[in-house]
């Protein structure tokens, strides 16, 4: 099992509102970075689990955990011209991005801030933690996750 750390603004998508989803279940879409979609497609595998990072917001920090529930496929916003994700070079033949589908998994007893994780010396390491990353998908060791589930 791999873990990883998906960050959303929560006034855009937020943790409570994959909970209240049907099936608690959303695709993870416009995703436009290739490193991020490159873990996505080539990575991420049904199971594995996921840190839901609310990020870009007055406290930033894991809201839950969620979970990889599908295989990549095809983002449909890439072709959509209404989308604010719509890329007009990729073909229904030729997607350029993918997406996965994301579930939750489990609430957390509390919200874990990144002032509190950055006060981890186990997680000096730790690419979230790491000056100008700014992707919006991290892999996570299996360290790192358990130190943070033990944090709360």
């Amino acid at each position: 099992m791999n873990y990883w750390l998906m960050k959303s603004e929560p006034d855009v998508f937020s943790f409570a509102d994959l909970k209240k989803r049907p099936n608690q279940t959303e695709p993870w879409n416009g995703v436009r970075n290739y490193q991020a979609r490159n873990f996505m497609r080539d990575d991420m595998k049904i199971g594995d689990l996921i840190l839901f990072y609310h990020s870009s917001c007055e406290i930033p920090g894991v809201a839950g955990i969620a979970r990889v529930s599908s295989i990549p496929y095809p983002d449909s916003t890439q072709f959509d011209k209404k989308s604010e994700y719509f890329d007009s070079k990729p073909s229904k033949d030729g997607p350029r991005w993918i997406l996965i589908d994301v579930s939750f998994h489990e609430e957390l007893k509390r919200f874990i801030s990144l002032e509190e994780l950055k006060k981890q010396p186990e997680l000096a390491g730790m690419r979230l933690l790491q000056r100008g990353n700014r992707l919006s998908i991290l892999p996570v060791t299996s360290s790192e996750y358990n130190i943070i589930r033990n944090l709360v």
